[in-house]
């Protein structure tokens, strides 16, 4: 199948789901008001609770949950061959993550901007609050120390990404006050910040002077690094813990200051690099050599396909977004479609471009086996081959290999970067909310929780026991990541079919793509912890099995729960507006 095609197949169901499918939801099923009074307006703060253009907003919530997953997923899941990749990115898309995180959004605005959390709580009572909170926990925990190893890999393979992505905080901060205290436009500097970003990265790329080279600052991977470890290695170490100080700091400043601002670039930051990969796919017109199908794959796509491709498709890393911060700064009730279903229709789109350009990298299809060879060889792959694919289409608008380069990698890590600090803060909520939970006033507190939140990101990551050594730990717990994930998608669809059930209104929009994604994602579960990571692992590993065991009993308890609710036997509490 042309490429071209393929794209333009994609986009137009995107649009066709947005301007009808979310049409009908906001005005027919969640029934939105212009007029009701947003937790942002309600509570306003200045710094938790701020209202919000929704221009801005959905920059904000749109980068926050992008990050890296959506490029990651399927530049795996294509081992599978593209057509099972495709199909689940625009129709899960379309009918799930657009759901899903609009759902939330509208949920927690209807619910005093409540995280989807303490939300829970009313359905599944205290301790199963606690359980649920841990599921949100070990997510982003493994959030925080995977896009942190990819952000400390990205800066160590492409040096000249470095200037103009820490460039960007001081340019956020500098728009942040514009705009909030002299009342300043955000547009004109956000896209003046994007272009001293590009210009820098445009010389980085040609100037040795403006690469942060902390390898070749030791002596190269021959020369002598800190602690006992190799340049590499030391690194590695370095960047973590330069990007510890900073999520740090950015969790805890006012929204506004930092995190609105720079998720703003970024937002700009996507559109042109959108531009550049579609544009670059029309004029290159790159031939797919992937396969449709790969029938010869070590282990099946289905039920895997739906806990690989995550973000992109559906993820519960989403709610927590909406439910967490976005809510918490809607500015009018109406904006929720605008910011809650574009948002996953972007994630989307951008899904879609990740896969069109890793199976139009390869020369033919040996070439593409040659590097996709086992699903395990995919998961290794897939991030170097996204790169390599994007800057293959970016020269098509005869861009230069090393610029081209350097302008996804910086994409790519603005990105993780902005999913990073926002799930720290979201893990400084969960750990206020335990301390509010169990009467301990010292975890309420701001920096407090902080630190347990940077400090436990930190050490999991740092984990000399990783599978690959030093710096690996992130991924002891990483198969956990897709499952986990969904089924947290999963239970909040949940919570929204209860509330809309209780209102009276239609809930088969939420409650069929609730089953169905906790069917796929309890089997994909019942395969990896009680199969392979338990007794056919050539090494099992206790901690998944453990960790998995009690997520998936856990889910069933919500489950079982769930319908008793749905059937009236338990008043979960919601109301429309409280």
């Amino acid at each position: 199948m042309n490429a071209i095609a393929l794209a333009a197949i994609g986009i137009f169901i995107f649009i066709l789901g947005y301007r009808f499918y979310s049409k009908f939801i906001a005005e027919k099923i969640f029934k939105l008001d212009p007029n009701y009074v947003t937790p942002a307006h309600r509570f306003k703060d200045g710094v938790d609770f701020v209202p919000t253009n929704k221009f801005v907003l959905w920059g904000h919530h749109f980068t926050s949950v992008a990050g890296a997953a959506p490029i990651l997923g399927p530049a795996i899941a294509v081992y599978w061959g593209w057509l099972p990749a495709v199909l689940w990115v625009v129709f899960g898309t379309v009918f799930a993550a657009g759901v899903h995180d609009f759902g939330t959004l509208v949920l927690s605005v209807r619910n005093k901007g409540q995280s989807v959390g303490t939300l829970a709580h009313r359905l599944i009572g205290q301790r199963g609050k606690v359980l649920f909170l841990f599921i949100i926990l070990i997510l982003v925990l493994m959030v925080n120390a995977v896009f942190a190893w990819v952000i400390a890999k990205l800066f160590i393979s492409y040096p000249a990404s470095v200037v103009p992505v820490f460039i960007q905080i001081p340019l956020a901060v500098w728009i942040g006050h514009a705009v909030y205290k002299k009342n300043k436009k955000m547009l004109i500097p956000s896209l003046f910040a994007l272009a001293v970003m590009y210009i820098t990265a445009i010389a980085a790329s040609q100037i040795s002077f403006l690469q942060i080279d902390l390898v070749q600052y030791m002596g190269g991977e021959n020369g002598t690094g800190i602690f006992g470890l190799d340049p590499i290695s030391t690194a590695f170490f370095i960047w973590i813990i330069v990007l510890m100080i900073y999520v740090y700091i950015a969790s805890t400043l006012p929204v506004w200051k930092l995190l609105q601002p720079r998720d703003f670039i970024n937002s700009h930051q996507l559109i042109v690099g959108l531009g550049i990969l579609y544009l670059g796919l029309l004029f290159t017109n790159p031939k797919i050599t992937a396969p449709m199908t790969n029938p010869d794959a070590d282990i099946s796509w289905f039920p895997l396909l739906f806990i690989t491709i995550a973000c992109g498709a559906i993820s519960g890393f989403h709610g927590l977004v909406s439910s967490g911060t976005s809510s918490k700064q809607l500015d009018k009730e109406t904006d929720a479609r605008f910011v809650g279903y574009l948002g996953a229709i972007g994630e989307g789109i951008l899904a879609l471009i990740s896969i069109i350009a890793v199976i139009t990298l390869f020369p033919d299809r040996e070439s593409f086996f040659a590097t996709y060879s086992s699903f395990q060889a995919s998961n290794g792959a897939g991030l170097g081959a996204f790169i390599e694919g994007a800057t293959n289409l970016a020269q098509g608008l005869l861009i230069p290999p090393e610029i081209a380069s350097t302008i996804v990698s910086i994409i790519v890590v603005s990105f993780a970067a902005t999913t990073l600090d926002t799930s720290v803060r979201l893990m400084r909520y969960i750990i206020s909310e335990l301390g509010v939970e169990y009467k301990i006033p010292s975890l309420e507190k701001k920096h407090v929780a902080t630190t347990l939140a940077v400090g436990a990101s930190a050490a999991l990551v740092l984990l000399p026991e990783g599978p690959n050594g030093f710096g690996s730990g992130g991924y002891l717990l990483w198969p956990l990541f897709g499952t986990a994930n969904q089924l947290l998608a999963g239970i909040s669809l949940l919570l929204i079919s209860i509330w809309l059930k209780k209102l009276g209104r239609n809930y088969m929009i939420t409650i069929i793509p609730m089953i169905f994604l906790m069917f796929m994602t309890l089997w994909a579960m019942f395969q990896q912890v009680f199969l392979q990571w338990a007794w056919y692992a050539e090494q099992p590993s206790m901690l998944l099995f453990i960790f998995g065991a009690i997520i998936f009993v856990f889910t069933l308890w919500i489950i079982l729960t769930a319908v008793q609710a749905l059937l009236n036997k338990t008043d979960p509490g919601f109301s429309e507006e409280e």
